[in-house]
């Protein structure tokens, strides 16, 4: 199953979720502010996808700019890093979805015809 990080406000969630459901894919909805991993869910999504962990930082969002990170995010360690995903579900790239090794990182319709049918 995949779990699916989201803000249920979130145009760009709204149509990646729209997507699975016509498409016949079950995922699991989670408010990615009211439920946002924890530390070693991000580092257990990291290992398990190889992900680079700073494509999971929403670099475009408010709460980024404001910790202005996109001057300090490099100079962070990778634990650095994890705590500040889990500590504002706000900072993360979404919608996130991910299930076991795949995961996918926004929403682009081809990377989810190729990652999730």
């Amino acid at each position: 199953m995949i779990k699916f990080y989201q803000l249920p406000n979130c145009s760009t969630c709204r149509k990646a979720a729209k997507y699975l459901e016509t498409h016949g894919v079950s995922f699991e909805p989670i408010n990615i502010v009211e439920l946002t991993p924890t530390s070693q869910e991000f580092k257990k999504i990291v290992e398990d996808t190889n992900v680079d962990i700073d494509l999971l930082f929403n670099k475009q969002g408010a709460k980024f700019k404001a910790l202005n990170l996109k001057d300090t995010l490099s100079d962070k360690s990778f634990e650095e890093k994890l705590d500040l995903l889990s500590s504002d579900g706000m900072l993360v790239k979404r919608p996130l979805a991910v299930n076991g090794e795949k995961i996918t990182l926004g929403f682009k319709e081809k990377e989810y015809e190729a990652t999730w049918l």
